[in-house]
């Protein structure tokens, strides 16, 4: 038995119930894009989410419903971590600027100076402060809205095997701070025409326990495809597949799935996030949905009645909402398995997912309600 769980980073589907409390109220990342683009996305509404979205389908053509996030954060972390089973009560830590009794440590073991430590977008502070970084050759230190530490370095002034090493002593340093991900941003150009490179690196805190462990610890493999062996930082996957794209991640499911028998092939695609919604770039996340959805269409052949695979995704990131930062949203669910075609309601909890796998797998576990029968 083989299961396939694809999470569309920051594809939400309308503001939580809490979304006030995180300055999000009326945020409603599919909703937006397909009102200001006119957006259809053909398969994935005949799965089920055009019944998410409130539009008049007939018959979908797998489950379909919504889940609402318990866990405190709105970050990719605290996503997946729910996504696989474990809910955070307290959100990872967010410092507009990080402290001494953090930095000095990293900066003497590594023997560095970093720039900058102040919120930014990283395009911004690249082309900022990159022109010191090249005469100094010091790192550039920068935090967003979530629990980040972003460290970026020119790949030819710090080589992108010295700045991976220099963010694992800031992975370590960072754990007592609850810093949720350390980031290698490494990039290229000159002042004025810099640009980031597909060699950025997550380092995540190590996740409490998960499905991803319960099926390891039963023989089963679990295949990580692009971001998903940093967030749970390698624990509990037996393979892992980076990618720097959503093409590379559709290319490496597509890939890995003919060879799959049993356990789960789990994969993110980052792109929705990382190049349009934080950019607020509207067009071009109608473009990405678009893409996917042609992709999926030509995928889902290869899924028989007796696999299992979801679609969902880990928050919002509204292109159309204030600021740049994540948005507190529900996310569609689309479960596809042995022809049922049943409405799932709003579920309590991302954990679901996980608490779905465990049962597919024939796997006992604690939390969640499974979606199957």
């Amino acid at each position: 038995m083989r299961s396939l769980l694809i999470v569309l980073d920051s594809v939400g589907a309308g503001a939580a119930p809490d979304a006030a409390r995180y300055g999000d109220a009326g945020a409603d990342t599919l909703g937006h894009i397909m009102a200001a683009t006119g957006l259809r996305l053909p398969a994935l509404e005949a799965l089920g989410l055009a019944r998410i979205m409130g539009r008049d389908r007939p018959d979908p053509q797998a489950c379909w419903g919504r889940m609402r996030p318990r866990a405190a954060g709105k970050d990719s972390t605290t996503g997946h971590w729910e996504i696989a089973g474990a809910v955070l009560d307290q959100p990872f830590a967010v410092y507009d600027r990080f402290p001494p009794g953090l930095l000095e440590p990293i900066e003497a073991e590594a023997g560095i100076r970093f720039l900058g430590n102040l919120p930014a977008s990283g395009t911004e502070i690249i082309e900022r402060l990159g022109p010191e970084h090249l005469r100094t050759g010091c790192p550039i230190l920068y935090t967003s809205a979530d629990s980040v530490l972003q460290i970026a370095a020119h790949e030819a002034v710090i080589p992108v095997g010295r700045l991976y090493a220099i963010c694992e002593i800031a992975r370590r340093h960072a754990d007592p701070w609850a810093v949720g991900r350390v980031i290698a941003r490494p990039f290229l150009g000159e002042p004025g025409h810099f640009r980031r490179t597909p060699r950025r690196h997550d380092f995540a805190m190590r996740p409490p326990p998960t499905v991803l462990d319960a099926l390891t610890e039963a023989g089963l493999p679990v295949i990580g495809i692009g971001k998903v062996g940093d967030l749970f930082a390698g624990r509990g996957l037996t393979e892992n597949h980076p990618t720097g794209s959503n093409a590379q991640g559709m290319r490496a499911i597509a890939e890995a799935w003919p060879t799959t028998r049993q356990g789960l092939v789990f994969a993110n695609l980052v792109d929705f996030d990382t190049e349009y919604g934080h950019r607020r770039d509207v067009a071009g996340y109608a473009r990405a949905l678009a893409e996917f959805d042609v992709w999926l269409g030509g995928f889902l052949p290869q899924c028989g009645p007796e696999d299992l695979l979801i679609i969902t995704a880990d928050h919002g990131n509204d292109p159309t909402h204030h600021g740049t930062d994540h948005t507190r949203e529900e996310v569609p669910l689309l479960l596809r398995h042995a022809g049922r075609r049943d409405a799932l309601g709003t579920r309590d909890g991302f954990g679901d997912v996980a608490a779905t796998l465990a049962a597919f797998h024939g796997l006992p576990w604690p939390t969640g309600r499974s979606c199957l029968p």
